[in-house]
């Protein structure tokens, strides 16, 4: 029974989607959790022989004996997710991003021994392969489809060829392992294990094992052996979704894999073992690849978008790691690597996006490779790069193989600050025309290299990389289509299948033989496919083949062993194809192409929203074609069941259309080819998923809500059963969750598919938020609405398809028989359906029949098709695959089929090529034809015109005839001009029409007006505008001499903005500005010396007062009046004078002026005769006689005047051109100083922001130092002032003491108990001091007088204490006693103030010390960063020294010469300047005269060196006799010898003198201080008496006031109490007088308590006011008095008022 179990489970576990997640229980099988892992099998599968397999019912007793794997892939889900290991399968936790842990451990559980896995142990295949998955039940055999072949190939995968044996590839194809023979081309399959994909293949490096790496949820990693193709190991765990990358490390021990999205873990395995090593989040977007390092196991390199990642393996304290270090682009940028491999060394050199290689080290990039001229390396990504016998090889998409030097690559380094360093290969391979290599492996075929390539544009390459004289070219072994499938469609007589892709072939298939039989080529990719029907083609030869530029191409396929009979060639085994016709019926690509039932009609769809028709004959006719509301995905005739021929319209954007086929003779195609009155009849879906789900949630609902009650029911009548009463409480509904909400898509769902039912009726499969039902559909006889976008249609029949909600249908086809329906769906699965009644139903589709085939992430199905007579099924997916499987069917499957290849037609060798159509743009049939009636109306325009024009030339001739004879008749009888117009208001009205037409045109033609205006002034500006002027040549005449202008440019804005700039105005017009400030300086000299006395008259005027300025007014007035006066008197004089003069010079009545005489005659002798030369009475003078002679001697010299002039010309000519000349030579030196200081100044601007960062970072700093050195020399003037502060304390310490020796006198019986009293409380504060002050000036002082201090001490301690220091003893002079006690505070005082500036001096010295460390530490960083500087500086000179300088010379210029002649190298010479040659010659002449005069100058300086030696020798002499003669008239004087400057040194004591005048300074400062202190006492003194008098008067008047006071009370009580009932109480008045007077009185006792206080002040002996009387100064004017002892000070709360005599005088007299 068991055995039968696991029979089933085998047969229903492996259904994909989600129907393995619904269905846990039967398909979690021996394929995942249940397959028993090595170590439970260890025991049973002990195997004498390789070649034996373990036994299954071992494997199940083994089950319920051995325990559990270690942890499973559900275990480890959290820790994939977080890139952690939990504690109880992992040793420690992971490390984010750049560690890993050591792989899990088991989980917590009883010790036990581990078990290792046998190194016999295998897997049972039958366990590990997926399986189709079948519904219970169903009777539908599991061996329905069997694959037969793959024609496919899965090249855009990155990698996706591994080469075994010489004779073995691999790769995948969809959901298997395809391993191909090259011997015998044959192909055996490796099912995945989930059936979910297949993510990455690796082979071992002993090629013993081959890893596949699946994908889907948990998926396993599989390690097969080779060549048994057994399952070795099953390693689980390892990523979540899918395996990407797999890589095997050198020994073969270890397995690095790579997972997808969403969790990229790398993991790390013991694969042998299954278990997992290391592991860690490879990155956080997708990675391409891993490798172990060759050369370093430890290492291992990630790459994939945007990055590339170092991983190291680390042992650390917790165990061993996972550490990675993410790659740094720096300044390169950032690209996707594909491509990359290990070095020896450690390094990893990567390809890049645009070509060239990145080589890294240390996680960095150190130099880019490129090759000459910064060509890259390969013109495209690299994909791969191996390293193999010390060459490095690197494979691009541009089909070229390069070889390069490997200790070049690898010694490589950056020469400047581009980052590339150019190198070239050394040997290259061309594969081919439009080949792009994705991948290469190596295999050893009889001890030669060779290596298979996979090309992503479909192919696989057998290539050569020896690089010798025997070198095979490339051999294409096998070609696919590249990319996904777009359609394919089978032959209706044979076992033929066609199919085509956007790679633009269409290729030819005999899926009986399993090979490719003819391949045909276009400009464009294919997007859709049919093949013609029987009734079209009875021989099965013609296909039908929609492209992307709208063009569809009629192919017919033929046998061409037919044709080399008739034509005499030699016999090709493959078939061949041939255009027969190709035509255009569409602008956007084509995808749909149905033939009618009858064959008489070829309907294409496109995306460009149009259906054309076409009438099938010898030659496709176009009939016409309609506009439907969107792009077409589907065409579909009705079968031949249904009455009427229909074609149903399938668009992506929900609409469905149903019309029948046109008839070509009801077609009228003369202008054009649309069809507007074929009866249409539309459908447009209306979304009803959201109410099937509601629906189904009231349902679910009502049956929960029936079964309470039912159970409730049971449940009553149980206890009424056991006899027990129940009474009915109504019970509290709970709350529903409120029903979902209908939702509508916004918009539509696009239809994938459908077919028919029934005339009329249909099936629509869609995607997105409907997919997961098939929906039955119906036209609606209501069709008269207008818009078909209004529409709202529904199906009224719902199918739901199981597992289907995220997984639509995409494809469905049926066999020739119907029974059964094919579907392809978006994972890539094929379903089968069993139709019982041909029909569908809702129990027709519950059971079916589930294959993975195709890819699950990509191969959606995009056609299936089964052959003619149902015996194979044809599929084929996105992912570039195509499969072929046999149909279970009654017939024998094992006879022998062979397809037949259709016969070339009759005469078909004797036609010509038909013309294709290959430009993309061409006009479709439609524009064509519009064309064509566009250029028929323009002719019948064109033709109407001209007769017209005819017509109007006639009238023209004739009206003016009319016109001349007009002119011929009498002026009489002629017609006035406006007499020809029979009406003018028909000329205005022309007027008028054409004003309209014209304003019209220019309102159409203003944005063109505008544009070209625009343009126009932009041409201007461009060409006219940016010139100063323009070039003008002048020739000269006699000469070919000639000269021209210079086309100057105007100054850019920038220029004319820097000319503005003080910068410009600095450099360009530096003498202007000079002169201009001189004049401006002397200006406002001028005008501030006139403005200063203005301004000193106005403040002397206004310093005036106003009676003087009155005056000074007064006097100005009458000055002015006076001068007025004066003016006027001189001017009458002046007139009197001139008229007396004028008129002594007025001439007499008679009197003519000799030059008006002279002028007169001139003019009478001169003026000629003025008459014309026409003129009858014109004479001709005497001096204008003219004749031959003179003539001659006219044009003799006018010739030698037009001779000069020319000449003058020409010479004036060859000045300018001489020059310009000059100037051509001036101006290209100025060019080429232009070029360099460009140049220089684009270096200045690269390296400026670097240069402003140096130089900002020194200033800062020099900055700091300044202040750091004030405050320096701030603390150190502080600290002498301290220094001689203490001095100073010190000086006069030793001064006390003195005074205190000197008061003793001699022998005093009490010096020692006055010194004690003395030096009371002393000796703590003096060592303290000793030990904290850090100065040494003066420590000589300190140390002898504490000794002698500390001596005395001792001395005073050893005698017995009979005296109290705090009391004078008897007979002991008080005086001398109270003496002591105030040298004592004195010295205490002193000695305070020495502490507080020794701890001040200290204080000052360490902040002092902390200043200059930190005053060390700028001054390091700023000689630092000037030495940055400079070195920036130096290479900013480098690079301008980099630039190359253009010196023109001439030939005698050049001195450079090699071997008497002038080498063609001057790299090694020196341009230089002759005034500086002429310098450095001279130079040379002036230095070895210097060099003479030094050597005369050098002989004389040594013999004047030997004469001063010698006369130091003898001075010597003298000076040791002179010393010995005064050291004896010394022992004679003295008797001993004496030190002279000693003895004047201590004659003077300079520091005694100087403190004995400060002494004297400081006593007159003192008494002057002094006298005015008495001053001030003396007033104040007065200041008080007066107060004292005016509070004693107060008092007085006080005393009355209360006197008085005492009287009214008195007065007051006496009265009666009822003397009128308004005076009964207290008055008002009285209160507040009562109130006013004991506050007056509570004042009163305040003024006498103070005046007391001051009274007691005064009394004392020292009478010290200043000391304890603190007078305040009010804003009134008033004194405040202080309270001075804490009594008065609680009493009172605040100062008050004592007033001054002078507030006493001015203040109102109190009541």
């Amino acid at each position: 029974m068991g055995q039968v179990d696991t029979d089933r489970d085998l047969n229903t576990r492996f259904r994909p989607g989600s129907a393995v997640l619904r269905n846990t229980d039967h398909c979690v099988g021996a394929g995942k959790e249940d397959m028993p892992s090595p170590g439970e099998q260890e025991g049973a599968d002990e195997k004498p022989a390789e070649g034996t397999q373990a036994d299954p019912s071992g494997v199940q007793e083994s089950r319920t004996s051995l325990p559990k794997e270690s942890p499973t892939a559900e275990e480890q889900e959290e820790d994939v997710e977080e890139v952690e290991s939990d504690t109880e399968s992992i040793e420690d936790d992971l490390e984010e991003e750049d560690s890993a842990e050591v792989a899990p451990k088991a989980e917590k559980r009883p010790e036990k021994i581990e078990q290792k896995i046998s190194e016999t142990f295998f897997y049972n295949c039958e366990d590990v392969y997926s399986r189709p998955f079948v519904t219970e039940d169903s009777g539908i055999p599991i061996n329905l489809l069997t694959l037969e072949h793959s024609f496919g190939y899965d090249c855009k995968r990155s990698v996706n060829l591994m080469v075994m044996d010489s004779q073995t590839l691999l790769y995948i194809a969809g959901n298997q392992v395809v391993l191909l023979d090259l011997k015998n081309e044959s192909q055996s399959y490796l099912r995945s294990s989930s059936g979910g994909g297949i993510g990455f293949i690796t082979a071992h490096p002993t090629k013993q094992y081959f890893a596949v790496g699946e994908k889907g949820e948990k998926p396993n990693l599989i390690i097969y052996d080779y060549p048994s193709l057994r399952p070795y190991r099953i390693l689980r765990g390892g990523t979540e979704k899918a395996y990407v990358f797999g890589d095997f490390n050198r020994a073969g021990t270890l397995l690095a894999s790579i997972g997808s999205s969403p969790d990229y873990m790398l993991t790390i395995w013991d694969w042998k073992q299954e278990k997992i090593v290391l592991r860690s989040k490879a990155f956080s977007q997708d990675v391409y690849r891993v490798t172990f390092s060759p050369d370093n196991e430890e290492q291992l390199t990630t790459v994939g978008v945007g990055h590339i990642r170092f991983w190291k393996m680390a042992l650390t304290f917790s165990g061993l790691k996972l550490q990675g270090a993410l790659g740094r682009f720096g300044k390169t940028s950032v690209t996707d690597i594909i491509g990359y491999v290990e070095l020896p060394d450690g390094k990893v050199i990567s390809g890049a996006e645009w070509g060239n290689l990145l080589l890294w080290e240390g996680g960095l990039i150190k130099v880019e490779l490129c090759r000459a001229g910064h060509k890259p390396c390969h013109a495209g990504p690299i994909t791969q790069l191996v390293l193999d016998e010390g060459e490095l090889t690197t494979v691009g998409q541009d089909g070229f193989i390069r070889v390069w030097n490997f200790e070049t690559i690898d010694a490589a380094d950056c020469v400047d600050d581009t980052g590339l360093l150019e190198v070239e290969p050394m040997n290259e391979l061309h594969v081919g025309r439009n080949v792009s290599l994705n991948f290469m492996s190596k295999v050893h075929d009889s001890g030669q290299p060779i290596w298979y390539a996979q090309d992503a544009n479909g192919a696989i390459w057998k290539l050569d990389l020896t690089f010798s004289n025997m070198t095979r070219d490339p051999e294409c072994l096998y070609t696919f289509h590249s990319g996904r499938i777009e359609a394919v469609s089978v032959s209706p007589v044979t076992y033929l299948m066609a199919t085509t892709a956007l790679d633009r072939s269409v290729r030819i298939y005999d899926f009986t033989s399993n090979r490719q039989l003819g391949e045909i080529q276009f400009k464009q990719g294919g997007t859709a496919l049919t093949w013609a029907p029987r009734v079209v083609n009875p021989k099965g030869g013609l296909i039908a083949v929609g492209f992307e530029d709208g063009v569809v191409r009629i192919i017919e396929i033929y046998d061409p062993k037919g044709l080399a009979i008739l034509r005499g060639r030699t016999n090709i085994g493959n078939a061949e194809m041939n255009l027969k016709q190709a035509f255009k019926p569409h602008t956007s690509a084509v995808t749909a192409l149905a033939y009618e039932r009858d064959g008489d009609v070829l309907a294409t769809g496109s995306k460009d929203k149009t259906v054309f028709f076409f009438a099938v004959e010898d030659k496709y006719e176009p009939v016409g074609f309609i506009c439907v509301p969107g792009p077409v995905q589907a065409l579909q005739w009705s079968p031949p069941s249904h009455v009427e021929s229909m074609l149903l319209i399938l668009c992506e954007n929900g609409f469905v259309l149903q019309v029948p086929a046109p008839v070509p003779e009801e077609q009228d195609t003369a202008s054009t080819y649309q069809i507007k009155n074929l009866p249409t009849q539309y459908f447009h879906f209306y979304s009803i998923k959201s109410r099937i789900k509601l629906e189904e949630e009231i349902a679910l609902r009502e049956k929960k809500r029936q079964e309470k009650e039912k159970a409730k029911l049971e449940w009553i009548k149980q206890q009424q059963e056991m006899g027990k009463d129940i009474e009915e409480e109504p019970e509290e509904e709970p709350e529903e969750e409120p029903l979902p909400t209908l939702y509508i898509p916004e918009e539509p769902s696009p239809i994938l598919c459908g077919f028919y039912s029934a005339p009329g009726k249909f099936w629509l499969s869609l995607g997105g938020y409907d997919s997961g039902f098939l929906y039955h559909c119906a036209f609606s006889s209501n069709q008269h609405q207008e818009d078909p976008e209004q529409r709202h249609d529904e199906p009224f029949e719902v199918i739901p398809i199981e597992d289907a909600d995220d997984n639509p249908i995409h494809w469905i086809s049926f066999g020739t028989s119907r029974l059964l329906m094919f579907c392809g769906m978006q994972n890539g699965a094929l379903r089968v359906y069993a139709l019982q009644d041909k029909d569908l139903s809702a129990n027709t589709l519950k059971d079916y029949w589930s294959f993975n085939v195709h890819d699950n992430d990509y191969g959606q199905i995009r056609g299936i098709c089964s052959s003619y007579d149902d015996r194979f099924l044809i599929t084929c997916g996105g992912d570039g695959n195509i499969f072929t499987f046999n149909i279970l069917s009654p017939e024998d499957v094992h006879k022998e089929l062979k397809a037949k290849i259709p016969s070339p037609r009759s005469g078909l060798e004797m036609e010509k090529a038909t013309e294709d159509i290959e430009d993309p743009n061409a006009y479709n049939i439609e524009e064509v034809k519009q064309k064509e009636e566009y250029e028929r109306i323009m002719k019948e325009a064109e033709d109407k015109k001209s007769k017209k024009r005819e017509e109007l030339t006639a009238l023209r001739q004739e009206f003016l005839f009319l016109l001349q004879k007009n002119q011929e008749l009498p002026k009489h009888m002629q017609l006035h001009r406006d007499q020809y117009e029979m009406d003018h208001r028909i000329f205005e009205d022309l007027n008028r029409q054409t004003a309209q037409k014209i304003q019209l045109v220019e309102k159409e033609l203003a944005w063109e007006h505008e544009k070209n205006l625009i343009g126009l002034q932009k041409l201007r500006n461009w060409f006219r505008s940016s010139l100063e002027f323009d070039t003008v040549i002048v020739h000269a005449i006699q000469s070919n001499h000639q000269i021209s202008t210079y086309r100057l440019l105007a100054l850019s804005e920038k220029y004319c903005q820097d000319k503005e700039h003080p910068s410009w105005r600095k450099t360009v017009l530096k003498r202007a500005w000079k002169k201009m400030e001189k004049k401006e300086t002397v200006r406002e000299t001028k005008h501030a010396r006139i403005f200063e006395g203005e301004a000193e008259k106005l403040k002397k005027s206004e310093v005036r007062k106003p009676t003087a300025r009155f005056i000074e007014s007064k006097r100005e007035q009458i000055r002015r009046i006076a001068e007025k006066s004066n003016e006027m008197k001189a001017k009458i004089m002046k007139r009197n004078a001139e008229w007396e003069k004028l008129y002594k010079s007025k001439p007499s009545d008679d009197y003519e002026n000799p030059k008006d005489v002279q002028a007169i005659k001139e003019a009478r002798e001169n003026m000629g005769c003025y008459k014309l030369k026409t003129a009858t009475d014109y004479r001709v003078p005497q001096h204008e006689h003219m004749n031959a002679e003179k003539k001659v001697m006219q044009l003799a010299s006018l010739e030698v005047l037009i001779n000069s002039l020319v000449i003058n010309f020409d010479a004036e000519l060859r000045v300018l051109r001489h020059k310009k000349l000059q100037l051509d030579v001036q101006m290209k030196y100025a060019d080429l100083r232009y070029i360099t200081w460009y140049e220089e100044l684009l270096i200045l601007k690269d390296v400026e922001k670097t240069e402003n960062v140096l130089q900002g970072h020194v200033n800062t700093l020099r900055s700091e130092q300044e202040a750091m050195q004030s405050k320096l020399n701030s603390y150190l003037a502080q600290m002498e002032d301290r220094k001689s502060e203490i001095v100073k304390l010190r000086e006069c310490k030793k001064a006390l003491y003195a005074s205190f020796q000197a008061s003793l006198g001699e022998n005093n019986k009490f010096a020692h108990f006055l010194t004690k009293v003395l030096k009371k409380k002393m000796k703590c504060t003096e060592k303290k001091v000793e030990r904290e002050a850090d100065e040494k000036d003066g420590s000589e002082w300190e140390s002898d007088e504490e000794s002698s201090l500390g001596s005395d001490e001792e001395d005073s301690r050893s005698e017995d204490e009979v005296f109290d220091v705090s009391v004078c003893p008897k007979n002991c002079d008080k005086a001398l006693f109270q003496n002591t006690i105030q040298l004592r505070e004195k010295r205490v005082d002193i000695q305070e103030a020495l502490t507080k500036e020794k701890r001040v001096a200290a204080n000052l010295r360490k902040e002092y010390n902390v200043l200059v460390k930190k005053a060390k530490a700028i001054e390091a960083s700023l000689n630092t960063a000037e030495r940055e500087l400079d070195t920036f500086q130096w290479e900013k000179q480098q690079k301008f020294n980099e630039l190359y300088v253009v010196v023109p010379l001439k030939l005698h210029q050049v001195e450079y010469f090699v071997n008497g002649e002038i080498p063609s190298d001057l790299s090694q010479a020196l341009v230089f300047t002759n005034q500086s040659l002429e310098y450095l010659q001279k130079r040379i002449v002036d230095l070895r005269n210097e060099k003479i005069m030094q050597r005369e100058m050098y002989k004389k300086a040594q013999q004047q060196h030997k004469q001063l030696i010698q006369d130091k020798k003898e001075m010597e002499i003298n000076i040791r006799r002179l010393e010995e003669e005064c050291n004896q008239l010394m022992m004679l004087k003295f008797g001993r010898m004496v030190d002279f400057e000693a003895v004047q040194a201590h004659s003077v004591n300079i520091c005694l003198e100087e403190l004995e005048v400060e002494i004297m300074q400081k006593e007159y400062e003192h008494s002057q201080e002094l006298k005015e202190w008495e001053k001030r006492t003396l007033d104040l003194q007065q200041k008080l008496m007066m107060l004292t008098k005016e509070n004693t008067r107060k008092l007085q008047q006080l005393n009355r006031f209360c006197l008085e006071k005492q009287q009214l009370e008195t007065t007051l009580d006496s009265l009666k109490n009822d003397l009128g009932a308004e005076f009964q109480g207290p008055r008002t008045a009285d209160i507040k007088e009562k109130a006013r007077m004991e506050s007056l009185l509570k004042h009163r006792a305040h003024d006498i308590a103070l005046l007391r206080e001051e009274i007691s002040l005064l009394s004392r002996k020292d009478g010290c006011i200043r000391e304890q009387l603190s007078l305040l100064t009010g804003k009134d004017g008033c004194l405040f008095l202080q309270p001075s002892s804490p009594q008065d000070s609680e009493t009172l709360s605040e100062p008050f008022p004592v007033l001054t005599p002078c507030t006493v005088t001015n203040s109102p007299s109190v009541p």
